[in-house]
């Protein structure tokens, strides 16, 4: 038989001789006192400029600092459990001091204090781990980007292309109306052009539309279906156009927007959960890390990474005027602009171009444009049957990012009975082949480069530097989504979550 069970004594309204101190009730080395610790030896002189003074007493930036980064560390992202953990939770009273700041005070200061200046505050904490010899702003960073999920509706998307039908069928219905009326009142209407595609705008429409209106007014024998066609323009079509030039204004050069986010472009979310990459409204976060902390940061409204890059590096240079060593990227980094960009600015670009690993693999492409010879001095191209392809020419090329690209232009001088030209070419006449000169030679810098000893190991490093970053982010800490709406809100976010990152992984 087993002894007596004896329990612990339990009572809850027992009294202690001296009462608990918080700082009793919080271990040494805890991520809590590493946040205060860092964030007391920030300068938070670019928040205090955003108060306005007078009125009620407000909370002390440094506490609400304090409040969200801590916040962002303990996976607390949400205002309203912000004030709850403030309420509730030891670490947060301890390091708040039992202030207990509301959900509206801790969102005002995140939307409103914050934006603008957070990068500022982000760049003082890097500044502290590299007194630290954590990391090095000179040395070689490890750039990347990922998606993140906008909080807008994704039913409520604009498109740009979507916009430029309509405005072209209006277009034509306008140009079938004017060409109606010419018929019917020719005389009333001769001393009025119709409108190019340029002047589709609300007050050309209106003046365009009255004035068929006015030559038709009079006449009897007017289609019924054209007299209701024109009433439904001057009711619609002038104020439809007003909206699709706010809608144009707001894409600012994108192909889409959401109606609830307009700062969110729709891209394709890899972490769709029926992983088929459903398109989403979202923003494009790109950052560099080194030793897996966070060096820079920066949110984009671009689907692709290529265009990132520039103003990226720029935003680099401005926080700590100092530029990296050199930047290690994917292929989707691969462009002549940023090949250029990094050159012109000194840094030893590490970047793939599309084509580099299928070449690692499998070597150039037999007949492709980057097999064939080029003599620089004769300035001409060697086909693989070695005939002289002759300089016929030289244009431009505008990137979407308006990036002029210089393209030049050579022909093969008989292709009718080459042996190879099934396989070679097979368009009509002889081969035309466009070369961008400036991308040909980046490209082969960029190889010899990647295959050198040091770029073999920032070709290793790279996947195990940056990728497990946002990993870390998504996965670990579940964001997958912002909570705030517009790009200076969610750049706030995101550089609240760096800084928390940043600081656990100082603590780790």
């Amino acid at each position: 038989m087993g002894g007596k069970v004896v329990f612990k004594e339990y009572d809850p309204d027992q009294l202690t001789f001296l009462p608990y101190k918080l700082e009793e009730l919080v271990p040494q080395g805890h991520p809590v006192r590493i946040v205060s610790k860092v964030v007391d030896q920030v300068d938070v002189k670019p928040i205090n400029r955003k108060y306005k003074g007078g009125g009620a007493s407000s909370f002390h930036p440094r506490l609400m600092l304090k409040l969200l980064i801590y916040g962002y560390l303990t996976n607390t992202y949400s205002s309203r459990k912000l004030e709850d953990q403030a309420a509730q939770n030891v670490h947060f009273m301890w390091l708040l001091g039992m202030k207990k700041p509301d959900h509206n005070t801790i969102n005002r200061f995140r939307s409103e204090k914050l934006s603008g200046v957070l990068k500022e505050i982000f760049s003082h904490i890097v500044l502290l781990l590299q007194q630290e010899g954590i990391v090095s702003l000179k040395e070689a960073v490890f750039t990347d980007g990922t998606k993140i999920e906008s909080v807008a509706n994704k039913y409520t998307f604009v498109w740009g292309k979507s916009i430029k039908n309509s405005k072209e069928k209006m277009k034509a219905q306008l140009d079938e109306l004017w060409s109606y009326a010419q018929t019917i009142a020719a005389e009333e209407l001769k001393d009025t052009a119709p409108l190019e595609y340029s002047e589709i705008n609300p007050e050309k429409v209106k003046e365009t539309i009255s004035k068929i209106n006015a030559a038709l007014d009079d006449k009897e024998d007017v289609d019924k279906k054209v007299r209701q066609k024109l009433n439904y323009a001057k009711k619609h079509w002038p104020e439809n156009l007003a909206r699709y030039d706010e809608q144009e204004k707001l894409l600012g050069g994108r192909n889409s927007f959401s109606k609830t986010d307009p700062g969110a472009t729709f891209m394709r979310m890899k972490e769709d959960p029926m992983l088929n990459g459903q398109l989403k409204p979202g923003y494009n976060l790109q950052i560099s890390t080194q030793e897996q902390f966070i060096l820079n940061y920066s949110l984009h409204q671009t689907t692709t990474d290529y265009q990132t890059l520039p103003s990226h590096i720029e935003q680099y240079e401005t926080l700590y005027h100092a530029l990296p060593k050199a930047v290690v990227a994917d292929a989707g980094y691969g462009s002549d602009e940023n090949y250029g960009v990094l050159q012109q600015k000194g840094i030893e670009a590490y970047i793939k171009y599309n084509t580099f690993d299928q070449e690692q693999n499998k070597g150039i492409k037999a007949f492709g444009n980057d097999s064939l010879h080029y003599n620089e001095q004769e300035d001409y191209l060697v086909c693989p049957m070695g005939q002289h392809m002759q300089h016929i020419g030289t244009g431009q090329r505008v990137s979407t990012s308006g990036y002029v690209q210089l393209i030049s232009r050579y022909q093969a001088q008989n292709c009718e009975n080459c042996p190879m030209r099934g396989v070679c070419h097979q368009a009509a006449g002889n081969r035309v082949v466009e070369i961008n000169h400036s991308l040909r030679i980046h490209k082969q810098i960029a190889k010899e480069r990647l295959n050198t000893e040091q770029g073999i190991k920032y070709r290793k490093r790279r996947p195990a530097d940056v990728e497990p970053v946002f990993a870390n982010l998504k996965h670990n800490h579940g964001f997958r989504r912002f909570l705030l709406k517009g790009m200076s809100k969610t750049e706030v976010e995101i550089g609240l979550l760096s800084i928390a990152h940043n600081l656990r992984k100082w603590k780790a």
